[in-house]
């Protein structure tokens, strides 16, 4: 069964976000500004309503700082609610779904959106490595499926890199076009091939850099200032690499080694062993960085 529907778009009105993560809030904060009502959902109500606080926590150092006044602050946060369950995500005209970076989750959630999510709605990935082709696959609705992928974190930076799969029709990537400009965002399109664009160049320079510091090549701060300095870079691989979490970078590696074929992706043995150790970066306290 496919669902069929109109190539004339309307404008989203409702935006669904599976994922109360960093990245999830961060899409929430985005499209709550531009004027999108927000349902976000997770696996726990309890996590769901978490996200929002902490939405409501970062608008509010908006308005402390000054760069937010205090009626929009309240107009941006009474557009986002938490959802107890996927149930929820049925009003929704567009979906995104920001879970961690596992494949088998993410195809787990992509079945179970399918049954919820109302026919003709877009089901987009914020993925930065798996096929949304598989993705899209999970569902009866594979050229409404899309990906949506946000850089971190997501208020600040500009781009989202949108990806076709396959099957994704044109009237859907050009309502995801629309959808990222409406949030401010400047976008790139990427085919569906591991790891995207950005992704592509970023995770293989990240892990040269994990390799670099096992060989004693250099401390991990004279990596990250030669980097800086060097090549005119605003954060080292390191500061980087710690910001989007290690196990996330040791995801897509893995990913990107076992969909291309290819051992120059190999990950490095110490970036496994820092993982192992739970040592994944800031939202751990430790990395290649203690905070």
């Amino acid at each position: 069964m496919r669902y069929s529907h109109p190539v004339s778009e309307p404008q989203i009105q409702t935006l669904g976000i599976v994922g109360a993560g960093q990245m999830g809030t961060g899409i929430a904060q985005v499209a709550a500004t531009a004027g999108v009502s927000v349902v976000l959902v997770d696996l726990q109500p309890e996590w769901a309503q978490k996200g929002v606080a902490r939405v409501g926590a970062t608008l509010d150092k908006l308005v402390q700082k000054g760069k937010l006044e205090k009626p929009a602050r309240d107009e941006i946060a009474g557009r986002i609610r938490a959802g107890t369950g996927y149930e929820d995500l049925a009003v929704c005209d567009f979906v995104i779904e920001a879970a961690t970076e596992k494949q088998d989750l993410k195809l787990a959630i992509f079945r179970e959106l399918d049954k919820v999510v109302r026919p003709g709605a877009i089901i987009a990935s914020n993925t930065s490595s798996i096929s949304i082709t598989l993705l899209g696959a999970q569902t009866r609705r594979a050229e409404r499926v899309i990906g949506m992928h946000f850089m971190n974190p997501v208020p600040v930076m500009k781009l989202v890199e949108v990806i076709k799969a396959l099957a994704t029709d044109e009237a859907t990537y050009q309502t995801t076009l629309a959808l990222a400009r409406r949030f401010g965002k400047d976008v790139v399109t990427a085919k569906d091939i591991p790891g995207f664009i950005v992704n592509r160049l970023l995770i293989p320079f990240l892990n040269e850099a994990c390799f670099a510091l096992q060989e004693g090549l250099g401390t991990v701060d004279d990596i990250d200032k030669g980097v800086k300095l060097g090549l005119n870079h605003p954060m080292g691989p390191f500061e980087l690499a710690d910001l989007i979490g290690l196990d996330t970078c040791l995801s897509i590696a893995e990913v990107l080694q076992r969909e291309l074929g290819d051992d120059k992706y190999r990950p490095a043995p110490l970036l496994r062993q820092y993982v192992a150790a739970g040592w994944t970066g800031r939202k751990s306290g430790r990395g290649f960085y203690k905070y």
